[in-house]
């Protein structure tokens, strides 16, 4: 007697015997025992969920006739009938599946919806089933739109994919979709454990886990893992076999690992990477392995009373993990963990990638051996003197009895705020009132360390009369007018005034910028020498360019050439490049020129050329840009948005527009 697999052993014959698909059960259930029934279903899920399953279970619901033959539609078929066995044995001729997957044209849908004029044979329902619907192609889609949408009466059709997101909103419209979820490892281990309960086959707990946790949510690859765990172990499921099967890491490596790395022990770190690799364990099962105990040490963290499974053997190494690293340093090596099992197959050995991923966790922890306070880094600015700043350049602060913005107002909170009265008789005779929360730098000048003075100074020179400070007054207060300008020869009571505002804040005043009037020398155009044949000849090629008379390299000779000398038969040009001094160029210009009225013979020389039309060209478009730059910066709009918010203008944006007179 052949061996059945246990995947197809233990398949559910009815919707009792489902495991992890409770939502989907008990909707099909509630249809089939009110016969609400939808004449489209889709299904779907990643491999071994259940599709199929569910597909046949609903067959035998629809067709079941009961024992004595009397039944009806039911939501718990008997399974001995002539319609459960034959769906149970693939032998219904009612019940039609098709692989879409090898069967994906249009005349294989055709051939099948042939049959749905037919009535059923001898079941109650027509069940036509296709499997991973998704790869028909769309010529098969549009073919079954229609009888997918009125099929007749006595007709069901159940659709599976495990891509629906391929699947057309046309064919998704005519379902009644159910998403069947990957199922929990613990629900996996469960229905192993009665599995080989009832196969008589010994197995542990760790072994059972091991195999859940490799099955990654799919049923039928646990039982067909737990196949082959049984052949490697002769009848036997251990934890040690299962392991050396799987190729996992023993959680052991993974536990000294973690340890080492909230130890910041690089050394335990390297020897261990070098164990795996000597013992040919999975550098990309290490990861994981790291990845799924930091998850639960991270839950331990943030729930501490997070209830756990208390037969677990490792909860109390991964406690004690849990409070041995921080819970940021946690959500690192998570993420880091996560991330290098990404960048193995980017390596040429994995276990090497493996190795810098562990030393790229153990980099970004602080020294463990530092005694000192491991807090972070924050903004420490000492407090200093303003720097000295000419006249133009100095943005006197506003004193406001409210704050401007949020983040001054929390700085100002988290900081003693106090003021202090600076003043210094200096060439241009400035006064400044800073607040001295952290010394915020609110003018940006160079500094001047000769000519400051210390914070610590009470008071200061007098400074002469008409050099006051502005003083601005939010809506609501009493500081100031602001349209008032209060003495600066009066600095105790501009203490005691600025002492009883509650916030003082100190406002930056942009700077305007520098206009574009004076054009740098550097953009300056270049200067070329003009000369009456200079004149002569450009407006001579200006004429023949503007009435097409010259083209082409004819065209390129004639602005890059240079007049230097003409006879009255004979005229002498210079250019550049030799690629120019071409015989046919110069009988073809030569011929221009005397159709123009100038009947001469042209002769050419190599030299370097001061005067051309080309160059007075490049030299009027650079004035034009020029000249278009320095009216939209002087422009008093554009320099309002520079100043006040900061504009700036695209480079290239400027371009001199010519307009050209009505005709």
């Amino acid at each position: 007697m052949s061996y059945l697999v246990l995947a197809r052993k233990y398949r559910p014959r009815n919707f009792t015997e489902m495991v992890g698909q409770d939502h989907v059960v008990q909707a099909l259930t509630n249809a089939l025992t009110t016969q609400r029934l939808h004449h489209a279903y889709l299904f779907t899920g990643t491999r071994g969920v259940g599709k199929t399953t569910v597909s046949r279970i609903l067959a035998k619901s629809l067709n079941c006739q009961g024992l004595d033959g009397q039944g009806g539609i039911t939501a718990t078929p008997c399974g001995v009938c002539q319609a459960c066995t034959d769906i149970d044995s693939g032998r219904f001729v009612d019940y039609t599946e098709l692989d879409a997957a090898s069967n994906r044209g249009v005349d294989e849908v055709q051939a099948l919806l042939e049959q749905a004029v037919y009535k059923p044979v001898q079941g109650r329902f027509k069940v036509f089933m296709i499997d991973e619907v998704h790869m028909l192609t769309n010529t098969a889609f549009n073919a079954m739109l229609k009888t997918l949408e009125e099929p007749p009466e006595y007709l069901k059709f159940v659709l599976a994919t495990t891509d629906p997101q391929k699947v057309p909103v046309t064919v998704l419209s005519r379902c009644l979709q159910f998403n069947l979820r990957p199922m929990a490892p613990e629900t996996i281990r469960e229905h192993l454990q009665k599995v080989l309960l009832t196969e008589q086959v010994t197995a542990d707990v760790p072994s059972l886990r091991l195999l859940a946790r490799a099955a990654r949510g799919s049923m039928r690859d646990a039982l067909s893992l737990a196949d082959q765990a049984i052949a490697f172990g002769s009848g036997v499921l251990q934890e040690l076999s299962v392991r050396q099967m799987l190729g996992s890491v023993d959680r052991s490596y993974v536990f000294r690992l973690l340890q080492a790395l909230a130890q910041g022990d690089g050394k335990t770190v390297v020897e261990t990477s070098e164990a795996l690799r000597t013992h040919g364990l999975s550098a990309a099962s290490t990861l994981e392995e790291m990845s799924g105990v930091l998850q639960r040490m991270a839950v331990l963290q943030a729930v501490p009373d997070a209830a756990g499974d208390d037969s677990d053997p490792e909860a109390a190494d991964i406690a004690q993990l849990a409070a041995l690293m921080p819970a940021d340093e946690t959500q690192l090596l998570y993420s880091i963990c996560l991330h290098g099992r990404g960048e193995l197959g980017l390596a040429p050995d994995e276990y090497a990638a493996l190795t810098m991923v562990l030393l790229r966790l153990l980099a970004f922890k602080p020294e463990a051996g530092n005694a000192t306070v491991q807090e972070k880094k924050t903004l420490k600015v000492s407090p200093r003197p303003l720097p000295e700043a000419p006249v133009h350049a100095v943005a006197a602060p506003m004193l406001v009895s409210e704050p401007l913005d949020a983040p001054l107002q929390k700085f100002q909170e988290n900081q003693a705020v106090d003021l202090v009265k600076k003043t210094q008789s200096t060439t241009q005779s400035i006064a400044k009132v800073v607040p001295l929360s952290a010394a915020v730098d609110v003018v940006s000048a160079k500094p001047d360390t000769a000519n400051t003075a210390s914070p610590e100074t009470p008071s200061g020179p007098v400074l002469p009369e008409g050099q006051r400070l502005r003083v601005h007054e939010m809506p609501g207060t009493s500081v100031g007018d602001q349209s008032q300008n209060f003495d600066t020869n009066q600095p105790l009571a501009l203490l005691d005034k600025a002492q009883a505002a509650t916030n003082i804040e100190a406002v930056q005043v942009h700077e305007a910028r520098e206009s574009k009037r004076d054009i740098p020398p550097e953009r300056a155009s270049p200067a070329v020498q003009t000369s009456p044949d200079g004149d002569f000849w450009y407006a001579t090629v200006q004429a023949l360019v503007a009435a097409e008379a010259i083209t082409a390299m004819v065209r390129e000779l004639a602005l890059q050439a240079q007049l230097v000398a003409r006879d009255t038969d004979q005229w002498l040009l210079r250019v550049e490049r030799e690629s120019l001094n071409q015989p046919g160029s110069r009988d073809r210009l030569a011929a221009a020129l005397a159709a123009a009225g100038y009947p001469v013979k042209l002769v050419a020389e190599v030299g370097r050329v001061s005067d051309s039309p080309a160059r007075r060209n490049a030299v009027a478009a650079a004035q034009a840009q020029l000249a278009a730059e320095k009216i939209v910066f002087d422009d008093p709009l554009v320099q309002s948005l520079m100043r006040d918010f900061g504009a700036k203008i695209v480079p290239g944006s400027i371009k001199p527009v010519t307009l050209k007179s009505p005709t």
